[in-house]
This record gives structure tokens, C-alpha cells and sequence, in this order.
């Protein structure tokens, strides 16, 4: 599974120095599924040559606009494309297609996408003042005025550089997509909680969080607002919530939960705290901890808000594929989830999984990437949300 499976991308390169990026750009969204052909300005091909994107995309480039039509071709009415990613875009680039200029390929085939309701993706790349431009801004309100999409650009040492591969792709497959949890607002806890047992040291757990950004990044692709509780970075496909113990991330879901369609809860949350001491515990001595239960999260969070929908994750270490679908039951039971995502310890490290899908009368597995299990659970929270 991937975000951008059966999905065809055209490329639109203008000439800024960014451009350089989108040999590896078009290869992740290769990598992410998309069939992908590349339309580049005489600009953009004085900074990356065309025989560089035909490489990375596997088809002509298209460089000039000829008796073939190539424009009607890929954005007309029986058209090639199902969306269409400007990275990167310029200032000029810009403002032509908000003018509706169409002298160069890029442009051109802008506004018979524009024309024809193709789903537009623009990935702006200049120097910060000319980001700044009024002229510039009042271009970029108009495209989103459209209906347009936009991958803001990370503004650092005085340029608007184009924004990660990552941004790009999954907005270009938010756009794309078949938008099955369009209008949800949806809730993700990942990673390890950690608990403070002095100001330098803590208990926590060795869950890397992969498989919650995945699940939020997954919703994001497919039309949902999310807010991504964890104790990790900034994301591009969500609001996130920085949150380190189990109390904060537990207050956290029930301060957002309330206004919430759905919540996911993948991340792997301490079970047991301490009383923190106030200053560093000396070391060479023997140390003994008291520990105190957590509240848990999904019941804390299911008491305040009976109706709303919840999907749990179950993680053991022991037992074959009957005694962890027992255990996720149980789970599924006590709290009413809509469905538990069980798995093995082992899944905690790697960039592959292996988990079971449970609900109440069946039970599915899943074996592969845990991006790819992120693409699973968003679809049958979708389902669930539709009934």
C-alpha cells in the first residue's frame, strides 16, 4: 500500500535553483506509487536537464507545446492526469497562472488544469523578498482563492526554499486522493511517554513513533484534519501537540478529543510513574523506585466522550496469533473500540511490521512497511466513519 498508488502526477519544474531537487522528487513519488511524466520551462531547463527528469521519471519531458496538443493531452478532458504538481514554482510562475499566461509549458498546461478541474499543487521556491512581494502574495491568495493547493515553503536564510519531499508528496496525494475521510477531524497519540524520575533522568519505553506518524500522515493523505499528539518534532500533515508523560499526553486527547470524529491511539504509553525528585539522584548507591499505576488513556478518554470513535493498539511479547487477538478483544471490549491494531514487541524497531487488524467478529493481518499500515488503518477508520 502506498499513498499515491494508481495515481498519475505530472511535474511541472520552473526555473528556480530548486529545481535541482526534482530528479530525487520525482523518484519519491515513484517510490509512494505514482506514474509520473515531467513538463519543465526553458528556464528550469537551463538549471536540470530534461534527459535528467526523463530518467527519473521513465517518460518524456515535455519542453515545448507542439501540434501533439501535449497540454489537451494531459489535462484535457480525457487527460493523462490526475493532478498536477508545480516544484518547483516561481514568482514568475506564479503570477502568470494567477493572470491566466499561458507562454510557457508549465503555464500553459496550468490553465487548461485549472480550466478543466485538475487538482493543482504548488510548490513555491524564491528568494524571501520576492516571496514577500506584494504583488507575489496577492498571487498566491488568488491561486488559493481556486481552490489550489500549497506546500508552504520553509523561509530560512533569506529564501523560501521549496519545501521537504516529503511535505510535497503527501500534499500532492491530499489532493489527489479519493479524500475518504474528507471533513474528519482526527486524533493520533505516537511514541513513547516518558516519566521523570529526577531533572536529568526518565522511564520511558523504546517506541520510535513510526507507525503514529504514519497513521496521521495517512489520515492527512486522505482529506482528514489531524492533530498529532507526541513527544517528537513539527510534522507537515498535522497539528501536533508536543506532550512527554502519560498524564500530559492523557490530558492532551481529552482537551481535543471532545471536538474529534475520531482518535487513534498508537502511541506506546507509560503504564507507571513516579513521584520525580526535585534534584539529581546521586549515583553508587541502591535506588529503589516506587512505582504507581497510569491512568489509561483510551478509558479516560472513553468516559468523557461515549460516542466518539477510538481505535487502540495492543502490543505483547508472548503467545502465538490466537492468545494476541484474545488480548486486542478484550481491549476492543472493555473500552468499545471500533477495531484494535495487535502486534509484537519486535515491531517497535524497523521500518517493517507484521500486526493483526481486530474487531469484534474478525480478525485481518497486515505484513509490510509501517507506512503502508498507516495507509491501513486510515481506510478502515473511513469505513467506519461512513457507517
Amino acid at each position: 500500500m502506498s499513498l499515491l498508488a494508481d495515481t498519475n502526477v505530472v511535474l511541472g519544474v520552473s526555473g528556480s535553483i530548486a529545481a535541482v531537487k526534482t530528479v530525487e522528487l520525482a523518484h519519491e513519488l515513484r517510490r509512494e506509487g505514482a506514474e509520473v511524466r515531467a513538463v519543465a520551462t526553458e528556464s528550469a531547463r537551463s538549471i536540470v536537464h530534461p534527459w535528467a527528469l526523463e530518467f527519473a521519471t521513465e517518460n518524456d519531458v515535455v519542453t515545448e507545446i507542439t501540434g501533439a496538443v501535449e497540454h489537451v493531452d494531459l489535462f484535457g478532458a480525457d487527460g493523462w492526469a490526475d493532478v498536477f504538481l508545480l516544484a518547483p514554482a516561481t514568482a514568475n510562475t506564479v503570477g502568470k497562472i494567477a493572470a491566466a499566461i499561458d507562454d510557457t509549458p508549465v503555464t500553459t498546461c496550468a490553465t487548461v488544469a485549472l480550466g478543466q478541474g485538475v487538482p493543482l499543487v504548488v510548490a513555491p521556491a524564491m528568494h524571501e523578498p520576492m516571496y514577500d512581494h506584494p504583488g507575489v502574495l496577492d498571487a498566491l491568495d488568488r491561486l488559493e482563492s481556486w481552490g489550489i493547493s500549497f506546500v508552504d515553503p520553509r523561509v530560512e536564510e533569506g529564501k523560501a526554499k521549496i519545501a521537504t519531499e516529503e511535505a510535497i508528496v503527501t500534499e500532492t496525494a491530499r489532493a489527489a486522493g479519493n479524500g475518504s475521510l474528507a471533513g474528519q477531524s482526527v486524533v493520533v497519540t505516537s511514541g513513547a511517554t516518558s516519566e521523570r524520575v529526577d531533572p536529568v533522568r526518565v522511564l520511558t519505553n523504546r517506541a520510535s513513533g513510526r507507525t503514529g506518524r504514519a497513521v496521521a500522515r495517512a489520515c492527512y493523505a486522505r482529506g482528514a484534519d489531524v492533530t498529532l499528539l507526541h513527544d517528537g518534532p513539527e510534522v507537515p500533515y498535522a497539528s501536533v501537540e508536543r506532550v512527554e508523560s502519560a498524564a500530559e499526553m492523557t490530558d492532551a486527547a481529552l482537551s481535543v478529543a471532545g471536538d474529534a470524529d475520531a482518535l487513534v491511539s498508537a502511541a506506546a504509553i507509560s503504564d507507571y510513574t513516579v513521584d520525580a525528585a526535585d534534584e539529581k539522584i546521586r549515583s553508587g548507591g541502591t535506588l529503589t523506585l516506587d512505582l504507581e499505576p497510569t491512568p489509561k488513556l483510551l478509558d479516560e478518554v472513553r468516559g468523557a466522550n461515549p460516542e466518539l470513535t477510538m481505535v487502540g493498539f495492543k502490543l505483547e511479547t508472548d503467545g502465538d496469533d490466537d492468545d494476541l487477538v484474545a488480548k486486542a478483544r478484550e481491549q476492543l471490549e472493555r473500552v468499545g473500540l471500533a477495531f484494535v491494531v495487535a502486534n509484537r514487541a519486535d515491531a517497535l524497531a524497523g521500518e517493517e511490521t507484521r500486526a493483526l487488524l481486530v474487531r469484534e467478529e474478525s480478525a485481518s493481518e497486515y505484513a509490510g512497511s509501517k507506512a503502508g499500515l498507516g495507509l491501513r488503518v486510515a481506510e478502515e477508520l473511513a469505513d467506519d466513519l461512513a457507517a
